[in-house]
């Protein structure tokens, strides 16, 4: 099944052109985020990537800066907060 998944990802790369491929919130993109970790750690964490980036990544987000560390940060839709260096860089700036 990893395989499977792996398999899909690379198919989309090749089918999909970079242009008209929807713009990700994150520094290192959705495709490549589970593709990484279903490659590294197998196919359940590779869904639960999938899972976390689809529900993530297409909703609302809201960035702000931190009043205690001056840092730019993202609150996810799940309530999770990342820190700017895995933000997309066009939306920092």
């Amino acid at each position: 099944m990893k395989y499977l998944i792996l398999f899909i990802i690379r198919l989309y790369w090749n089918c999909i052109p970079k242009r008209i491929r929807k713009k990700c919130l994150f520094k290192v993109s959705c495709s490549h985020y589970v593709f990484e970790t279903t490659k590294e750690k197998g196919f359940l964490e590779g869904l639960k990537a999938f899972r976390f980036r689809y529900i993530n990544c297409r909703g609302s987000f809201e960035i702000f800066k931190n009043p205690l560390t001056n840092e730019t940060q993202m609150l996810l839709p799940s309530k999770t907060v990342i820190s700017s260096n895995e933000i997309a860089e066009r939306l920092i700036n």
